[in-house]
């Protein structure tokens, strides 16, 4: 357990993924500030999460991954916006996170997803779903995510576009990469149960910010084994613990416009640089962006926001660890036989 903590592994060329993340997500927050458009913030950030998507791929296959990314998140948006118009959308987010944490983890397994699982796109129907809205949301949430998505697939391969490409390459044909379908259901069941007990526990405790909970309990159930669902649980509360103290740091700059637009994007950079090397070094990252980007839009007493972001957590990883604690292999003793 410490050496995970500690140990950092290759870049394998992360700069390259950091920088498009980066731009994925800066860009159009801009054009959005420029706009006076800012309460859209969250469909443009969550449609960006398509660029880290297919890091492991090239040419016709990353654009394959990332449009169906893409479709997953800007789906994920617009459904989470509906739900966001209703009176009730603290309970509805619940049963409709836990169905979308299910069909991902599954597609995720079956396809060979990279990242695996389900989290960005629990992460993007919950949190969207969480702040009050009305119908009139619901196409801005569309088309912002979607375009967004759109921008982050042709940044994402510019390159190999640039490099003069031939269409035949790009577009060729290929079986997915790393997808299996043993385990598929056992992975999408987990991962529904997680969501759907995590988010009911936080919601019965009303600490206010339930999807949290919900995308924490999906980390530990990535994996397969109990072993390694207990190491990213570890990674998971170690690295935010450190991360609410970053936030803490930036919150108390009170950064507004394009200042928070431009600090989102370097956390952005940042996480991704880090997150294949060593989990909980990147939620040192991860978990001040992630409050900064609901706060550039609906700013909170930053105490009861870190409080809840602590708490949440534990609830999320609590949940997942112990799922896969009770579902866990066991191995039955040896009979013994008597000769006689």
């Amino acid at each position: 357990m410490l050496r995970s903590l500690l140990a950092v592994g290759p870049s394998n060329g992360a700069h390259r993924i950091a920088l498009r993340a980066a731009l994925s997500v800066v860009l159009p927050l801009l054009v959005l500030d420029v706009t006076g458009h800012l309460a859209w913030t969250m469909y443009a950030a969550f449609g960006a999460f398509t660029s880290l998507y297919g890091r492991e791929r090239v040419a016709g296959h990353r654009v394959r991954l990332q449009l169906v990314a893409g479709a997953w998140m800007t789906g994920c948006v617009t459904v989470g916006a509906l739900i966001a118009s209703s009176d009730h959308r603290g309970w509805l987010a619940v049963p409709a996170a836990a169905a979308v944490a299910a069909a991902a983890a599954y597609r995720s397994t079956v396809d060979g997803w990279h990242p695996p699982g389900s989290l960005f796109q629990v992460f993007g129907i919950a949190a969207v779903a969480s702040i009050p809205g009305v119908p009139a949301d619901v196409l801005p949430a569309f088309l912002v995510s979607a375009s967004t998505a759109l921008f982050a697939v042709l940044l994402g391969n510019a390159g190999v576009w640039l490099r003069r490409v031939r269409r035949s390459d790009l577009m060729a044909a290929s079986a997915p990469i790393g997808g299996s379908v043993t385990g598929a259901g056992r992975s999408a069941l987990l991962a529904g149960l997680g969501v759907l007990l995590a988010g009911s526990v936080a919601n019965g405790l009303s600490i206010g910010r339930p999807y949290w909970a919900m995308v924490s309990a999906v980390v530990p159930l990535a994996a397969q084994a109990l072993s390694a669902q207990v190491i990213r649980g570890v990674h998971r509360l170690v690295g935010t613990a450190v991360g609410l103290v970053a936030a803490w740091l930036l919150l108390a700059l009170d950064l507004r416009g394009t200042a928070a637009i431009l600090a989102v994007g370097v956390l952005q950079a940042l996480a991704e640089l880090v997150v294949g090397r060593n989990y909980a070094l990147a939620l040192l990252f991860i978990t001040p962006l992630a409050l900064m980007m609901g706060n550039v839009v609906h700013p909170v007493p930053t105490g009861p926001l870190l409080t809840d972001r602590a708490v949440e957590t534990v609830i999320g990883v609590a949940v997942g660890v112990a799922i896969g604690w009770v579902v866990r292999p066991r191995v039955r003793p040896a009979r013994s036989f008597r000769v006689t």
